[in-house]
């Protein structure tokens, strides 16, 4: 919301400078963008008038003026401006004279003539191409009155302004006015709201003999006021008017459009102004549309409407799209006579559908949208009457037309001042609550340490005890409240699953893998580069509604895509070993239920290339990290029909039931797609399956009294029998003497036949109670190597 500072002082009484102001209206609830100053880096600048034109003896499109500044000699200025005419009051540009951007104007000669200076267009004094009134849109600025011969532009104009660009949150439509903004000034400078004259002081004939109105949606319009305007004169408006609608941001068009423009800003409430020879019957209809119908607005774009849309019709077709914009078959034209003024307040869900759809955003169904205040209406359609009467552009018709099914009224809320206080730390007295709510036009009956207060129907946001307490805190200031530590007896502490996570994190980073985090966003091409199968659950994307692109369009499923990226981009800058992971959420469609929110879980990639990097280095990381969160006895199963990594060097990770992931080395496919030129090794865990079974209970274990016997095997097995196999076995028929046993080598080469291979295991032996004899450690083991044997034709190598 743009407010000038010049107009604000109409409502109120501003007695300080512009930081003062923004600062204080900060610190009451106010959020501001920016502030602009205009009128600043013009200097030299004069009003003149043009006593003669002449064309250039050497040049068809250049016109040779004499200006007359108010000193005895003319000026002669070149210039190849078309709409200049004799009499015309224009700005100069003097030699030396500068215009914003830090543009220096000197003399000159142009084609052999001589040129003292230059005329003026709305842009070179800085105004933007969008805010530029219709008349002057291409050429020199012609005053719209005669001014002193030779005074400063800024100051006969009245340039010198400074404009606030207020953020106007949703629940404050009431802001989206000046007569909000000034509301909002007054309460917070202690002044005075001052209200626009709505009175018509001439007034003919009866609204009603001219228009007849019927809601047949009161659901989706609340109110329609219609007041009609006769004899109306279409001119341009004057400067004073046209230059508060150009700080404000709006192109001046013609004085009926400009008044419109101009109360909307003023009150917050589009209105809209008919042609009335257009309208049909001299009926107005406010319905829904036809499905399918077409309709062309008023910048000539023919749109094609829905049944759930809300159209303004006459006795026989839609002459505006209900809150929207109006249509090009009723607009004012430069002939227009007769005017039937609209105020009406329309469904905030309805017009923000309808705008959606069509892709048509306007001022009017901005403000729409956020609710206005249906008593505003009336007053609204009044101050649009007493501009025009004020301007001479017409002659008001008394009364007005005004269906209004269901008045709409605040009720009063109780207010504790005793609560207030304890929420705001403060020490306010009821007698000081009250004036404060009063400031902002409330009306507060108090008994006691309890009020009443009913606010005004334009504070459609107030509806509880707590909101009150917001506008006593914001108006009597947020940098007055005590400053205190909050109050409560919660038990500070992390979560089972934010404890497990960092300890995740802390022994990854500690086993040399660094923590890289990036986008739940991602590419629906990225499983494709994984190799991830056509119909594969991966697949079961979230899309985005509204993505900043495709790269951006879904929510990943799994975290080997991004982490893959990371490993290319650090391998395409010649980073010769990485190690990372990430812990992340992964995000997955709800099948049974369309409308139900997705499937988030916790999810973890781990991946590494370079240097003596192995599927073993990896398997030992993740033992390391199961073994840290209790959980002992994962099984490890042979995966070949998973795309993402390579046949035959891919394993399922197991634990009891459940499966906790998938490892391996990448398919080469997979590696060549990244850019990658060396072996690299992944695994993604379902880290909330870890979670789920993670077991970080702590059990006290004596330290052995007794000593331990060792025993090494190298078995020779084939080829496709698994180590997992192996030990299994060992584990199951050591029983309790076994103590542990570990791979330490495994062996392929001349002297193992082909289709076999060496594996070398360490066994450990030992009693809690007593001292193992070789006998009894003997007997064991060789049911252990028998067990082998049988189930395995396992054998020991001969060394």
């Amino acid at each position: 919301m743009l407010v000038p500072i010049e107009w604000l002082k109409e409502y109120t009484d501003i007695k300080v400078d512009v930081e003062q102001f923004c600062e204080r209206m900060i610190m009451s609830g106010s959020n501001i963008e920016t502030v602009e100053r205009f009128g600043e880096g013009i200097e030299n600048v004069v009003v003149g008038r043009i006593v003669d034109i002449e064309k250039h003896p050497d040049a068809d499109k250049l016109l040779v003026t004499q200006i007359d500044i108010g000193e005895e000699a003319l000026l002669q200025i070149v210039t190849g401006a078309t709409n200049i005419f004799e009499g015309a009051y224009v700005p100069v540009v003097l030699h030396g004279g500068k215009l914003p951007g830090d543009k220096v104007i000197k003399k000159g000669r142009l084609r052999g003539v001589e040129s003292n200076g230059m005329l003026c267009s709305p842009g070179e004094l800085g105004f933007e191409d969008k805010v530029i009134p219709v008349a002057l849109k291409d050429g020199i600025w012609i005053l719209d009155q005669e001014y002193l011969l030779g005074q400063d532009i800024v100051e006969a104009l009245g340039l010198k302004n400074a404009v606030v660009d207020f953020e106007i949150t949703p629940n404050r439509p009431d802001c989206l006015s000046m007569i909000g903004m000034g509301r909002e000034a007054a309460a917070t400078f202690g002044g005075t709201l001052r209200y626009p004259e709505t009175d018509c002081l001439k007034e003919e004939g009866k609204a009603k003999d001219y228009i007849e109105i019927e809601i047949k949606k009161p659901e989706l319009c609340r109110r329609y006021v219609g007041r009609i305007v006769k004899d109306v004169k279409i001119e341009q408006s004057p400067w004073w008017l046209q230059k508060r609608l150009i700080y404000s941001g709006m192109r001046p068009i013609n004085n009926i459009v400009d008044i419109t423009n101009y109360v909307m800003l003023e009150y917050g409430q589009p209105i809209h102004a008919f042609d009335i020879r257009d309208i049909a019957d001299s009926k107005i209809v406010v319905d829904t549309a036809e499905e399918g119908e077409i309709f062309t607005t008023l910048d000539g774009t023919e749109r094609k409407l829905t049944s759930n849309m809300l159209l303004i019709k006459d006795g026989k077709r839609g002459v505006a799209i209900a809150g929207v914009m109006g249509g090009l078959n009723s607009e004012i034209k430069e002939d227009t006579a007769t005017i039937l003024i609209e105020a009406a307040n329309f469904s905030g869900d309805s017009i923000r559908a309808t705008s959606k759809k069509l892709a048509l955003r306007t001022e009017a169904s901005s403000r729409f949208e956020k609710g206005i205040d249906p008593n505003l209406s009336e007053t609204a359609a009044d101050r649009v009457c007493k501009l025009i009467e004020l301007l001479g552009a017409g002659t008001v018709i008394k009364g007005s037309v005004d269906v209004y099914p269901t008045k709409i009224d605040n009720d009063a809320v109780a207010v504790r001042v005793e609560r207030v206080n304890n929420i705001l730390g403060t020490d306010l007295s009821g007698k000081e609550m009250e004036e404060i709510l009063e400031s902002l036009e409330m009306q507060v009956s108090r008994l006691g340490n309890n009020m009443k207060v009913t606010p005004p129907t334009i504070r459609q946001d107030l509806q509880e005890e707590i909101d009150f307490v917001e506008e006593i805190a914001r108006i009597y200031g947020y940098d007055k409240l005590p400053v205190t530590l909050p109050k409560g007896n919660a038990e500070a502490k992390k979560s089972r699953e934010r404890t497990l996570r960092d300890r995740a994190r802390e022994l990854m980073t500690a086993m040399g893998a660094n923590e890289i985090q990036t986008y739940s966003f991602v590419s629906p091409r990225g499983v494709d580069n994984v190799r991830i199968d056509e119909d594969s659950w991966e697949r079961n994307f979230v899309r985005l509604i509204n993505p900043l692109g495709e790269e951006n369009s879904v929510m990943r499923t799994i975290l080997t895509p991004n982490m893959m990226d990371v490993l290319g981009r650090n391998y395409s800058r010649n980073i010769s070993s990485v190690r990372a992971f990430e812990l992340g959420n992964t995000f997955f469609k709800n099948l049974d239920e369309e409308e139900a929110l997705p499937d988030e879980r916790d999810a973890m990639a781990v991946g590494c290339y370079g240097e003596g990097e192995s599927f073993f280095t990896l398997k030992g990381m993740l033992e390391e990290l199961f073994a840290s969160l209790g959980i002992r006895g994962t099984v490890y199963v042979p995966e070949s029909d998973y795309g993402v990594y390579h046949p035959g060097r891919c394993a399922r990770i197991n634990y009891k039931d459940t499966e906790l992931g998938i490892m391996g080395e990448i398919h080469p496919d997979v590696a060549e797609k990244y850019g990658i030129g060396t072996r690299v090794f992944c695994c993604e865990l379902a880290f909330d399956q870890v979670i789920r079974n993670a077991d970080t209970t702590k059990f006290y274990k004596p330290l052995p009294k007794y000593p331990a016997i060792s025993r090494d095997i190298a078995l020779l097995v084939k080829e496709e029998v698994y180590v997992a196999e192996i030990e299994s076995i060992i584990k199951e028929i050591g029983g309790k003497l076994l103590e542990s046993v570990s791979l330490f080598d495994v062996y392929r080469g001349k002297q193992v036949q082909e289709g076999r291979k060496s594996a070398a295991f360490a066994l450990k032996y030992r009693a809690a109670d007593r001292t193992l004899t070789d006998d009894e450690v003997v007997k064991v083991h060789q049911k252990v190597l028998d067990a082998l044997k049988e189930k395995l034709d396992a054998v020991l190598r001969e060394m």
